[in-house]
């Protein structure tokens, strides 16, 4: 019964799985498992082989970088009804996986056996479809991501991570510290922006999260950037500014 109850939610949070060829869903339910990993898990290590196609059902991975330095930039986030990107790459190409994984709430996921989804993107038409379209639409996030780090200022960043990160009554339920790890920068330059934007009444800061008090001033950011940049980085911020 537990199994069933794991499918329905499974194929409710991917429902076009459930549409595969009548072999090529049977093989599917009769290899796939299912994991939980508990918040601050490691789902993947940087160099580990990926042995599972994964899908998550309920709540969230963080997939980060560290540099030869120690410091982490966030690639991205995998949340219900999605995939990881570098997983379905790795799986694709056989090489191991380039980054690390670590779950920031409790997790359920589906693990299909990389022999199995192989196997599936061969025999089912339906399956590698799914796959390739996931795999693109993932993609274009990731270069998404890399313009952004390439192009904009860290502040802008920031702000749209705030917008991104917060729930329906403003709250971002990160540490200043969280934000800069997931930016790729240190707690002193994000504490100085927020404290920044407190003044200006648009967030207000407490302990462990911040709340956004001004959606609609961080919306619209970009044109106000030069004159916060001009009031925090006088003199320069210096090299920790570039989030990398």
């Amino acid at each position: 019964m537990a199994n069933r109850i794991l499918i329905t939610r499974w194929l409710n949070a991917f429902p076009e799985l459930a549409e595969l060829e009548p072999e090529a869903k049977s093989e599917l339910l009769g290899a796939t498992q299912f994991n939980r990993l508990r918040e601050g898990d490691i789902a993947y290590y940087q160099g580990q082989t990926c042995q599972n196609y994964v899908m998550c059902i309920e709540g969230q991975t963080r997939i980060f970088k560290t540099s030869e330095s120690g410091r982490e930039i966030m690639l991205y986030q995998v949340g219900p009804g999605e995939t990881c990107v570098l997983t379905t790459s790795c799986l694709i190409a056989g090489n191991p996986f380039p980054a690390e994984s670590t779950a920031q709430a409790d997790v359920l996921l589906a693990a299909l056996p990389a022999n199995v989804f192989h196997r599936l993107m061969i025999s089912s038409p339906k399956f590698r479809h799914y796959v390739l379209g996931n795999y693109g639409d993932l993609l274009s996030s990731l270069i998404m991501l890399v313009d952004e780090v390439a192009f904009a200022s860290l502040d802008l960043r920031l702000a749209r991570r705030i917008l991104a990160e917060a729930d329906a009554n403003g709250i971002v339920s990160k540490t200043h510290q969280q934000l800069a790890l997931d930016l790729g920068s240190v707690r002193e330059v994000i504490s100085r922006y927020l404290s920044e934007w407190e003044r200006m009444g648009w967030v207000r800061s407490s302990r462990g999260s911040i709340e956004v008090l001004d959606r609609a001033a961080l919306a619209t950011y970009a044109p106000a950037t030069r004159r916060t940049r001009d009031l925090l980085c006088a003199p320069p911020l210096g090299p920790e500014t570039s989030g990398w």
